[in-house]
């Protein structure tokens, strides 16, 4: 149905959206001069969404130019540790001194400068000046921090009800159902009944990190975690690491000297099977990675659309494509979750499983 009612907005759009364009033609002519900047405008609002930041900022009052949201602690470490919370970059307008060096933010990263803040820039436009190592409490860190918390809430008021009885409830009512589908669509079958439970608690956390975090990422706090590449790196890396550390002999025999295949083969076949093992967690991290990236980007730009067009057709139809939208990321959340789970246990089940015949 959600799918259906996409589609509809999308028809009546695309098919629409061109009359009413020529009968504003006279009136986005007027304005041409605005147009580009609020085109930049809505470019540079997907960026910051996009990007990962040293404060939460959650939105702006124009008329006064104040910024709304709460900082985060920065923690460099330049020749000796400094911290000190990012109110004092004041959105990347104001330099930090620390300990008689000089700090500024750009495009969410410090750089160091002298007392008057100047940036130095190369041909490509990306800034000269040195970095300090950054280990600062960033948007990202704290939601993984805040996140991490919430799981272990959810856990552990579920293993504590069923201390008293072994009937679901509370808590536990809805995240069983979770824990068998897991077990029972997931683990199980990919990874077999013998095997299945050396790998439920990974399982288990990263299906219900990803779900969280994607859905977080759907709220005005712009919580992007899944779509830092360095969060799903680390995600394959793990899912990678613990498939080879316990991937038994047969897994290591199929990949360097393939039974019941010629010599020859076996020498052509195995530099290709040993690149497929790092191709698999890297499919792993650009797929989850890209997935949301491009449903944030696309959800954000027809948001933008509302102001662009600035019609009474065309805004509410913006809206409605963007609210069907807004409906399938919540599934799209939860599908990323499904896929990165399933992939990651179909990989275990390749490292564990035991091979009887050699043919």
């Amino acid at each position: 149905m959600q799918f259906k009612t996409s589609k509809l907005f999308l028809f009546l759009f695309v098919f629409v959206a061109p009359f009413f364009a020529s009968a504003q033609h006279d009136a986005d002519t007027a304005h041409a001069e605005a147009e580009p900047s609020i085109k930049e405008k809505i470019k540079k609002d997907i960026e910051h969404h996009l990007q990962d930041s040293h404060d939460f900022h959650l939105f702006t009052d124009n008329a006064t130019g104040t910024h709304y949201g709460f900082p985060l602690p920065v923690i460099l470490w330049d020749d000796g540790l400094h911290v000190f919370m990012s109110s004092k970059f004041h959105h990347g307008e104001d330099v930090v001194e620390s300990k008689g060096n000089y700090y500024k933010v750009y495009h969410s990263k410090v750089y160091k400068t002298d007392e008057s803040g100047v940036l130095t820039f190369d041909e490509h436009h990306h800034p000269t000046n040195a970095m300090p190592l950054d280990f600062s409490i960033t948007k990202n860190v704290f939601s993984i921090m805040a996140i991490m918390l919430i799981i272990i809430l959810i856990f552990s008021r579920t293993a504590k009800s069923y201390k008293t009885s072994l009937v679901p409830s509370g808590m536990a009512k809805f995240v069983e159902p979770i824990i068998v589908f897991v077990r029972d669509e997931i683990a199980i079958p990919n990874i077999g009944e013998k095997d299945y439970k050396r790998f439920m608690s990974f399982l288990l956390t990263i299906f219900f990190f990803i779900w969280i975090v994607n859905l977080f990422g759907l709220t005005p706090l712009g919580i992007n975690v899944t779509n830092s590449i360095s969060v799903t790196f680390a995600l394959a890396l793990i899912t990678f690491l613990i498939t080879q550390f316990t991937a038994r002999k047969d897994y290591w025999k199929h990949i360097f000297w393939m039974p019941g295949v010629p010599v020859f083969m076996k020498i052509v076949l195995a530099p290709i099977e040993l690149l497929g093992v790092f191709i698999k967690p890297f499919a792993l991290l650009i797929r989850l990675y890209a997935n949301i990236t491009a449903g944030h980007v696309v959800l954000m730009s027809i948001i933008g659309m509302m102001f662009v067009f600035k019609s009474w057709i065309g805004s509410p139809l913006s809206f409605g494509l963007a609210f069907g939208l807004s409906l399938l990321e919540l599934l799209v959340a939860a599908l990323q979750a499904y896929i990165f789970t399933m992939l990651s246990a179909l990989y275990f089940g390749s490292a564990v499983a035991e091979h009887h015949d050699e043919h």
